[in-house]
């Protein structure tokens, strides 16, 4: 059978790498989509992937540009399929409380973190659904559900995720469809290990497991939820973070 085609969005990053091997493994033809001016990473991350023996592919987009997005979902259609299944991993920060927040602080940050999961899954959804197949798993943030000081922007965008994320299952439920979304914690991404040590051992203090996560295991959740065999599980959100935040 054909490879299933698997768009990742934030490709390059730290947890948007381990989401591109952990699907390679499982037999998709990946595609890490990411902003080509990041060089020194992309140098990186080819060298991460190599041994994938072209399993892992790059290619350049920005997705707060519903026309980019919009190219990008071209180009890899004629290169290498249809798109199955689409992870948007594509996500930036602007940390600032609110009553010193610029506008830009805010537009930037809903430019990728929210606008890109519209404009990636606007322009595969049609095909997906034709077909009656396909796979969208939107990675949003503990920070979602329980909100963080400095982050109304993040966390906004990420509680907004999960809302889209419930409201596009059902639309699209019954042609083959699912979208779910993932919740990480505190893992041990770039971003979290810039956090000054002692502030990052408060938030360790906090977390029942006593750790913080590895991007693997929220890869591994994503692989999961973008097997073919898991059809019955949609409008989901996934929390992965050590028992950080529990809700009923």
């Amino acid at each position: 059978m054909t490879k299933r085609v698997a768009v990742v969005t934030g490709g390059i990053g730290g947890l948007g790498t381990e989401i591109c091997k952990h699907l390679a493994r499982d037999g998709r033809q990946v595609i890490a989509a990411d902003l080509a001016s990041r060089e020194d990473r992309l140098e990186a991350f080819r060298a991460e992937t190599r041994e994938y023996d072209g399993s892992i592919r790059f290619e350049p987009v920005d997705v707060s540009s519903f026309e980019q997005c919009a190219d990008l979902a071209k180009r890899v259609e004629g290169r290498f399929g249809s798109v199955d299944i689409v992870v948007n991993a594509a996500g930036i920060t602007r940390d600032v409380s609110l009553r010193k927040m610029t506008e830009a602080q805010w537009n930037d940050l809903m430019h990728v973190n929210l606008d890109g999961v519209f404009n990636m899954c606007r322009n595969v959804v049609d095909g997906m659904t034709a077909r009656g197949f396909g796979r969208i798993v939107n990675i949003s943030s503990v920070n979602g559900q329980t909100g963080q000081f400095g982050q109304t922007n993040y966390s906004a965008a990420k509680a907004g995720m999960h809302g889209f994320t419930m409201a596009l299952a059902r639309e699209v439920a019954k042609k083959g469809v699912t979208v779910n979304s993932v919740s990480p914690g505190y893992c041990k991404t770039e971003m979290v290990m810039k956090v000054p040590e002692d502030i990052r051992a408060q938030i360790i203090a906090q977390i029942p497991v006593g750790r913080l996560g590895e991007p693997s295991e929220i890869a591994r959740t994503v692989a999961f939820l973008t097997a073919d065999d898991a059809g019955f599980i949609t409008g989901a959100n996934i929390p992965v973070n050590g028992g950080y935040f529990m809700s009923f």
